[in-house]
């Protein structure tokens, strides 16, 4: 099955380290949601803005995650150990999903935090959607019919989630780099691929699950 949100391919891209840095620190220290933007221009020239470009190819990023988005830690220490851990969104929804699969409700969590930020309504850049970021196939391979649906998307990336560890020996930061790659690129370098983006991940929900673990 393949749930891969990363093309193995580089891109070049030039962006300003001032401008990128400060968007980075407006986003991560401030305590105001903040509207971040990728802007593509027609050199193929990336900027980071808190303001809407007003024309051009450009996405909005979420806040949170934008370190996900650049591919990169903040200095001594990853984004996810800093950040304030949530207990209170969809509780009883991810616990009774978590249950249902046989699966620690602190597991499940980080990665909701992890690919959505709670944001039930959240799409990727490559198209995954809902809580725990399922791809348009891979909703079909697990019958989830509205991934927007918190307890349809809870119950597929559980299932999803508990397949990949059972495939994995309960290996928590390879069924991360499954979920996060697919599983043929966990199989094609024989462990977590030496992509930025699923090495971020993989700390990121394992850092996450171990704060989550100690609070729930």
């Amino acid at each position: 099955m393949n749930v891969s949100r990363h093309r193995d391919q580089r891109t070049t891209t030039r962006r300003s380290p001032l401008g990128l840095w400060a968007v980075l620190l407006l986003a991560t220290h401030t305590a105001v949601a903040t509207e971040i933007y990728k802007y593509t221009a027609a050199d193929g020239t990336v900027t980071y803005s808190a303001e809407k470009p007003r024309s051009g190819r450009y996405e909005k990023l979420e806040p949170n995650c934008l370190l996900s988005y650049l591919g990169c830690t903040l200095s001594g220490s990853d984004w996810s150990s800093r950040v304030a851990l949530n207990h209170r969104d969809y509780h009883h929804p991810i616990r009774q999903a978590a249950e249902r699969h046989g699966l620690e409700p602190a597991l499940v969590r980080a990665v909701v935090h992890a690919e959505s930020n709670f944001n039930h309504r959240a799409v990727s850049r490559a198209g995954a959607q809902g809580l725990m970021q399922l791809m348009p196939k891979t909703q079909r391979t697990l019958g989830v019919r509205n991934p927007y649906d918190v307890h349809q998307n809870l119950d597929g990336g559980s299932r999803l989630l508990k397949e990949l560890l059972a495939r994995y020996r309960n290996d928590i930061r390879l069924a991360a780099a499954a979920y996060n790659a697919g599983p043929d690129a966990v199989e094609r370098y024989r462990g977590i691929p030496p992509y930025a983006e699923t090495r971020n991940y993989v700390r990121r929900v394992t850092q996450l699950y171990a704060r989550y673990k100690e609070t729930l």
